[in-house]
């Protein structure tokens, strides 16, 4: 008696559980409907074949339209947990649009990827420790680290006009906004009246050693060094991202200097 009133709690609970899945309290990845015409990761011709294999395999989860859902990932409240998830970050960046982003959201997205993957915020932690393999090796990093550093377009040795600070405030929306904010720090330091300021010096953020202690005070000069490649200006920091534009860097830099008056 007792055995089968056991079998039935349990199956009563699964059953539950597997309808609730069906709620989506966090919004509706859509995991359990058929893509059609969603393009793969593995098929994004913007992205370099080893950098897709890369993707694909750590990333694509929750940073595409083709997420692989298991088993347990079936039942609630897992599937909610995971829902939530993968719904904040096709927000961020859907790697099945890749094609679509404009050459400097692509840009701006290839930086994040490294500075993420770079740090161990991602994969997350929690992927991690289901999915043992998916911890980014040292190759796919230098792979990812290569596709960062590529400069996009055309047209970036034309010596520029004089910087804009509204084409700037701009480039600052398009490029920087993902890392930086004027008014706090979030992954990089806060970005407010940034020029004429001492280098590694806002309150409470945690700068590299190297740039700490660089002695930089930024001004047109530096900066403008800085946004170009940040490793030549201060070898060991943890700026992996430039700007190889150097129209949007000067309209930058005078955004930046108009900022701080």
């Amino acid at each position: 008696m007792r055995v089968r009133t056991l079998v039935i709690g349990c199956f009563s609970v699964l059953t539950s559980s597997l309808l609730l899945a069906r709620v989506h309290p966090f919004g509706d990845a859509g995991l359990y409907q058929r893509r059609v015409g969603v393009k793969s990761v593995a098929e994004q011709a913007g992205i370099p074949p080893g950098v897709r294999e890369t993707l694909a395999a750590k990333c694509a989860d929750c940073h595409s339209m083709q997420a692989r859902t298991p088993v347990y990932g079936r039942f609630a409240p897992v599937s909610w947990l995971m829902e939530r998830d993968i719904v904040e970050a096709r927000e961020k960046l859907n790697l099945s649009r890749w094609d679509d982003y404009s050459p400097e959201e692509r840009e701006t997205f290839r930086a994040q990827i490294l500075q993420q993957t770079t740090k161990g915020k991602m994969p997350l932690a929690q992927y991690r420790l289901i999915h043992w393999g998916s911890r980014i090796t040292d190759t796919e990093q230098e792979g990812l680290l290569a596709w960062a550093k590529a400069d996009q377009g055309a047209g970036q040795q034309t010596a520029p006009s004089e910087g804009d600070p509204e084409r700037g405030r701009a480039v600052f929306q398009s490029r920087c906004i993902g890392c930086h904010s004027l008014e706090r720090s979030r992954e990089g330091p806060a970005l407010g009246g940034v020029f004429g300021r001492k280098a590694g010096s806002v309150p409470g953020f945690e700068y590299s050693a190297p740039l700490k202690s660089s002695g930089i005070v930024w001004d047109e000069v530096s900066l403008e060094k800085w946004l170009t490649d940040p490793d030549a200006l201060v070898p060991g920091n943890n700026m992996d991202f430039h700007v190889p534009r150097a129209q949007e860097r000067a309209d930058l830099v005078r955004f930046f200097r108009e900022g701080s008056k």
